[in-house]
């Protein structure tokens, strides 16, 4: 199994839908979504259905990667927010925890302001949410040993 996995369970799952609702009544956006960097959909909330998030979620992954690139060309190792303005609709996507892409969307209702600083207290509660899941599995978790002597085990009963 890779290192970069996620495993997210239900519990911790509740929490994130808690969080990015929370975060879209604050701020009065129309919805936001939590993307991991590899382009998967973790969660969503508010008014998506006229969207498709699987391609959106790819398109929010790219367009950090291609902007990752572009930090380093002018000597910055990141630049860990983005917002595009359009006439009606506009996007503010974020870095989360260095692993996860927070993006918003929203219109002339409220302003980036305020969805800048209600961003950074969900990224602050995601944050929290995804370091207690690590600690449960630190402190609940198999040991080392349990885990190569069921790895090797495996491979003697399936081959490989």
């Amino acid at each position: 199994m890779s290192d970069d996995s996620l495993v997210i369970y239900e519990e911790q799952m509740e929490k994130i839908d808690n969080a990015i609702l929370w975060l879209i009544k604050r701020a009065e956006a129309k919805c936001a979504l939590l993307v991991d960097r590899n382009g998967h959909l973790i969660g969503r909330q508010g008014f998506t259905q006229s969207l498709d998030t699987t391609a959106l979620a790819a398109l929010l992954a790219g367009s950090f990667a291609s902007t990752r690139e572009i930090a380093k060309l002018v000597g910055e190792p990141e630049f860990s927010v983005l917002f595009h303005q359009g006439k009606k609709e506009h996007i503010h996507i974020s870095l989360v925890a260095d692993q996860f892409i927070l993006a918003v969307i929203f219109d002339d209702r409220t302003t980036i302001g305020m969805v800048r600083l209600y961003c950074r207290e969900t990224a602050d509660q995601l944050r929290d949410i995804f370091a207690d899941q690590s600690g449960e599995e630190d402190a609940g978790g198999l040991d080392a040993d349990f885990s190569q002597t069921a790895e090797s085990r495996l491979e003697d009963i399936f081959g490989g």
